[in-house]
């Protein structure tokens, strides 16, 4: 097994990055207290790309013709959750279509072709298809996706996406409700505003109101006025810890002040939130971060401040780990452990928190 030192360790080099970055020591002593004996699996998955995963847009096409589609195109598609057929990984073009038998290309080259024959898509060929121009589908990594699986957001009901740019999850909100109901899609950021209008237009979601405002400033009007949700979601913005895989500069800027400031933001978002959820109504905290302040302390804190409120358990079709209830000499209420860790070893994509919790009355 290979050897990590914690001290000095070498530069990594993702597959097409443009330059090395070198883990910060302090990072590494994390990571390791965290995992434990999974530390070493952990670095080896970072330094391989992420699959290209998209999510079929049901607003304007169905999966199963969206599948058609885009193996009319000799793309080799999989799809690997048999409970959401919308999730599909592009794992590359058909080299050699001709070596095909009839049988295959009567039926939509259901039968496997070989490895070899399967070759990686042209760099952008993914979000110039003619599919994705028209919105058939969204690019986004399957971690990403799954917030939303674990909301549950269904037709008809208000729902709230506190900061919601460039879209992705919006977007899927949206195609859950039905396009019915209606979604509040916030962010403070007027040039991602512009890119969550942008996709909510590609997509076809018509259900959305775009809001831009603090979104602490903005629980508190609505509270002031009277409007209570039935679900929210609170995809908090984060240290992005999860995200080494596509974007290794994250090495770089990650700083250990960041997430101590990042880890108050959150507890403010999330109980400025849950001012604003009906009874019985629910929210998903989620991140892209491993960091505990940002995850299991902010679900803590909450649990400690709002009695009436309290912690879901998730069913995801990806392996979940337990949130953790010890960190730096500080303890966790134990419901903690409902929430779901999901580390890029265990699920080959990114990693990502998820914590859902009901209001009580």
């Amino acid at each position: 097994m290979k050897t990590y030192e914690i001290q000095n360790h070498a530069p990594i080099r993702l597959p097409n990055a443009s330059r090395s970055f070198s883990p910060k020591p302090l990072f590494l002593e994390r990571m390791k207290k965290l995992l434990g004996k999974d530390f070493y699996e952990y670095m080896e998955i970072l330094k391989k790309p992420v699959a290209n995963s998209i999510r079929c847009n049901t607003l304007k096409i169905s999966p199963e013709e969206l599948l058609k589609r885009l193996k009319s195109k000799h793309w080799s598609i999989n799809q690997p959750f048999k409970d959401y057929k919308e999730i599909m990984i592009v794992k590359g073009k058909i080299a050699n279509i001709e070596k095909l038998n009839d049988f295959a290309i009567k039926n939509s080259f259901r039968e496997l072709v070989d490895e070899d024959e399967i070759i990686d898509l042209e760099p952008g060929e993914l979000g110039r298809s003619i599919e994705h121009l028209l919105g058939y589908y969204y690019v986004q990594e399957i971690a990403s996706m799954l917030p939303i699986l674990a909301l549950k957001p269904g037709p008809g009901e208000i729902v709230l996406d506190i900061a919601a740019a460039p879209g992705s999850k919006t977007t899927q909100i949206a195609a859950a409700m039905k396009n019915t109901g209606t979604i509040i899609a916030n962010d403070v950021s007027l040039k991602r505003l512009k890119i969550l209008a942008s996709n909510m237009e590609r997509c076809g979601a018509t259900n959305t109101i775009i809001t831009k405002k603090d979104g602490i400033a903005l629980c508190k009007r609505l509270k002031e006025n009277g409007f209570l949700f039935d679900k929210i979601l609170l995809d908090a913005p984060c240290s992005g810890e999860g995200t080494l895989r596509s974007s290794p500069i994250t090495y770089q800027m990650w700083n250990p002040n960041t997430i101590r400031y990042l880890s108050k933001l959150q507890k403010g978002l999330l109980a400025s939130a849950l001012e604003i959820l009906k009874p019985k109504g629910e929210i998903v905290y989620s991140t892209c971060t491993h960091a505990p302040e940002e995850n299991e302390e902010v679900v803590d804190f909450v649990l400690k401040e709002f009695p009436d409120v309290k912690i879901e358990a998730i069913k995801l079709p990806i392996k979940c780990r337990p949130g953790i209830t010890e960190w730096q000499n500080k303890n966790y209420d134990k419901k903690v452990e409902k929430s779901c860790r999901i580390y890029p070893q265990d699920n080959d994509t990114e990693g990502f928190f998820i914590a859902k919790l009901r209001r009580i009355k």
